[in-house]
């Protein structure tokens, strides 16, 4: 699904105008992007957690001719799928 997709579904789904839906799925990546910018983690209860994990300069090897490289440290964006997501993924019907 890209983002043109959801848009129609999320329109669909609270039965407004695309162009509204546009706005409020613009408006939740722009929020989400704006967290995890500043280092925030981002916890949706059924959902998932992103978190910002900071990975450590090391050393590397170019595959092609062996030789050592060294990585810079760098952050990184986790991401963690909740009880709820894991279970649609896996076809496990919740039993509540």
């Amino acid at each position: 699904m890209n983002k043109q997709e959801l848009v129609t579904n999320v329109s669909q789904k609270v039965e407004s105008t695309k162009k509204d839906a546009d706005k409020f799925v613009t408006a939740t990546l722009d929020a989400i992007l704006e967290t995890l910018g500043d280092q925030e983690s981002i916890k949706l209860v059924g959902f998932g957690n992103w978190e910002i994990k900071k990975k450590a300069a090391r050393v590397g090897r170019n595959p092609k001719t062996g030789e050592e490289v060294q990585i810079p440290e760098k952050m990184a964006v986790k991401f963690k799928p909740g009880k709820q997501m894991r279970n649609v993924v896996n076809g496990v019907v919740d039993e509540e």
